[in-house]
Parts: structure tokens; C-alpha cells; sequence
């Protein structure tokens, strides 16, 4: 993997040299090889895509329930064991 400001520079002169060679192409073929330049470049960072962000945000969120809910009966069940404070 490439570190995220070589992968900028790459793609910038990569992206230089199409559009250079566009005046020569039509617009339909610049677009296509830019889709597969950005491709290309999205592939050596460490990106993620939105289903598995999604995923994990989701996996994260019941995580986060069940671990307020493990909480809150350590709580009650800390209660239940404490002795009454009964100073009177």
C-alpha cells in the first residue's frame, strides 16, 4: 500500500497525461480511462467500502446496547449487594 500523498501524486500525473492525450480522444474515452485511473488508485489505499462501513457500524451499535445493558444489571446487581446504609 502506498502511502495516501504518493498515490495524489501518481494519480495527478497520471491524470496530467490523459487529459493531455484527450484533445486527441474523444470525451467518452477520457472518461473511461480516467474511471479506471481513480479505480486503480482507490485500490492501493486502504479504503473501505459503504457496505462493510455500514456493516460494522451496525455491529458496533448492538455491541454498544448490549454493553449498556450488561452495565446497567452490574449495576443493579452491585445494589443488590451492598449493604443498606442505615446510620439512624
Amino acid at each position: 500500500m502506498l502511502p495516501p500523498k504518493a498515490v495524489i501524486d501518481l494519480l495527478s500525473s497520471q491524470a496530467a497525461r490523459l487529459f493531455a492525450q484527450a484533445q486527441s480522444e474523444g470525451p467518452s474515452e477520457l472518461e473511461k480511462q480516467l474511471k479506471a485511473l481513480l479505480q486503480s488508485a482507490f485500490s492501493k489505499l486502504d479504503l473501505v467500502s459503504r457496505e462493510e462501513f455500514d456493516g460494522q457500524m451496525a455491529v458496533l451499535a448492538r455491541t454498544r446496547s448490549r454493553l449498556e445493558a450488561l452495565e446497567a444489571k452490574v449495576a443493579e446487581l452491585e445494589q443488590q449487594l451492598s449493604p443498606p446504609n442505615d446510620n439512624a
